[in-house]
């Protein structure tokens, strides 16, 4: 796969009849796919019964000036390792950048910096990813799995979670009610 192939900085959107019910209607930010494999951020979900504010005094941070937002259902790996998908004006030691959407971090640094006031204008904080191994992601897009959208970064910060997937299919300009659960083959 050339490196224009590679999906990192897209929207992975779960196609109708996908076969894995862990993903319906998922929205995966796309922040490492490269040859050996790939790593997203699923942001369509939220993990219910989970705030931002619990999660930090868990992790013995005082929640200080952080809002108290919802935390997002990243995906099915580590589904207790925490990611930031944050704007690119906070950086840490192993902070990655991932454009369009800006920054990646998990690192304790970046929630000590949100709760304290000193962190990133604008992030999402997520519980667990999806990962794939080498081929997978595309051996799962032949099938029918997934849709490579434009990564729009205004649809991760300024856009409700449960909204995400339709407004992603439309910013694509493409109707979600008009998509097929199945494909065929000739």
């Amino acid at each position: 796969m050339s490196e224009a192939q590679y999906l990192s900085g897209r929207l992975l959107l779960a196609m109708p009849g996908m076969a894995d019910p862990r993903f319906e209607r998922s929205v995966i930010a796309m922040c490492v796919h490269d040859e050996h494999g790939a790593l997203g951020i699923g942001i369509g979900h939220l993990r219910e019964g989970v705030r931002f504010h619990e999660l930090l005094e868990v992790l013995e941070i005082d929640p200080g000036d952080a809002p108290d937002r919802e935390v997002l259902h990243g995906g099915p790996v580590e589904p207790g390792r925490g990611f930031i998908l944050h704007s690119t004006d906070w950086g840490g030691v192993d902070t990655i950048e991932v454009k369009p959407f800006g920054a990646l971090s998990a690192s304790l640094d970046v929630l000590k910096a949100i709760a304290e006031g000193r962190g990133p204008s604008r992030w999402q904080f997520a519980l667990g990813y999806a990962g794939w191994g080498e081929g997978q992601l595309e051996s799962e897009m032949r099938r029918h799995g997934w849709y490579a959208a434009e990564g729009h970064e205004g649809i991760l910060y300024d856009t409700s979670p449960l909204d995400r997937w339709t407004a992603c299919w439309q910013a694509e300009g493409i109707d979600p009610a008009l998509l097929a659960g199945q494909t065929g083959s000739a």
